[in-house]
């Protein structure tokens, strides 16, 4: 019989709690390392020999390698919305939350809901993601040094500051060259970048973020599903006759995508017919300037979902297909 496996993740560490076919416990805390995921997968294999479903909460980087470790090993690993289990946890009447408790929150509501199986991305996909993640996070910190350098009057401090920003601009020239090294080597990749970048409004950079955080963006069947992980889809506050709230982006995904989005969408609404013309019509409607940009961003997710899913550039008249 299958044991369930509920994994709480955080940067250092992370708490399990695998849940038998007797209903009863066994727990344990592991260090978030190589090592930490080898020796979990040593426990698993003592503690149940049957079937084993993993599941854990999408936190980005710190879980992505426990998760894959787990599916390496060919155990059924589940990745799931974070605000999933808190939903879930609020329906149990959850009181007590810490990592062990979380952990075994986590591994009821796999064996209750049977979430799908997550898939390792490929390995080139994984290394894309490392580049793309480093840049960003060099970007972020060259605009913190570059508001320290704006505020500070003290000619030693900005000496200093200023040798910082340089470093950083080396380090953000490497990686670039990495990462156009890094398509260069693999042509499905760079195939897919090219067709990304025949939309009006999405640059190489933006293409590269995309296929880094989507992962396989043709993986979703259907074009609302990307813009869903995206966080791009509206939600509606609704409730009897008296609670009616105003449809806004539920943000229950990928912030970097919506990040990455934003200006392409304010560059599409200009040069890309089918976003110019999506813009025109909601400003006849009377809609706000950060609506219609939210719009823009969703249509810029459909249109790459749609170049994908088809293998075929941009089209003028592609809204119609897609």
């Amino acid at each position: 019989m299958t044991a369930y496996l509920g994994i709480d993740i955080a940067k250092k560490k992370f708490d399990v709690a695998l849940l038998r076919p007797d209903d009863k416990y066994r727990s344990k805390t592991f260090a978030n390392t190589a090592a930490g995921q080898a020796a979990l997968l040593a426990w698993v294999a003592r503690q149940h020999d049957g079937p084993i479903h993993a599941c854990l909460e999408a936190t980005g980087t710190y879980g992505e390698a426990v998760a894959t470790a787990m599916a390496d090993a060919g155990y059924v690993v589940s990745v799931v919305n974070p605000a999933v289990i808190e939903a879930y946890g609020r329906s149990q009447l959850a009181r007590t939350k810490t990592d062990p408790t979380d952990a075994r929150l986590i591994a009821r509501y796999c064996a209750r809901e049977r979430p799908p199986r997550w898939t390792p991305l490929p390995r080139e996909v994984r290394e894309l993601q490392a580049i793309v993640r480093r840049l960003a996070a060099l970007e972020g910190m060259r605009t913190q040094e570059l508001n320290r350098l704006s505020a500070e009057p003290a000619e030693p401090v900005r000496a200093s500051i200023q040798h910082v920003v340089d470093v950083l601009d080396d380090e953000m020239r490497v990686l670039r060259e990495r990462l156009h090294q890094h398509f260069d080597d693999h042509p499905d990749l760079r195939h897919q970048r090219d067709l990304l970048t025949s939309i009006p409004g999405i640059g190489e950079a933006t293409a590269a973020i995309l296929l880094a955080e989507f992962g396989r963006l043709g993986r979703f069947r259907q074009a609302r599903s990307s813009a869903a992980f995206a966080g791009l889809t509206p939600r509606q506050r609704e409730s009897g006759d008296s609670v009616h709230g105003k449809a806004r982006l539920s943000k229950l995904g990928a912030s970097a995508i919506r990040k990455a989005l934003f200006f392409p969408a304010l560059a599409a609404m200009r040069f890309n017919p089918i976003a110019r013309r999506l813009a025109d019509r909601l400003r006849a409607r009377g809609k706000h300037k950060m609506v219609i940009v939210g719009a823009i961003m969703r249509k810029l997710v459909y249109l790459a979902h749609g170049v994908l899913k088809n293998d075929a550039p941009f089209r003028a008249d592609y809204a119609k297909t897609t």
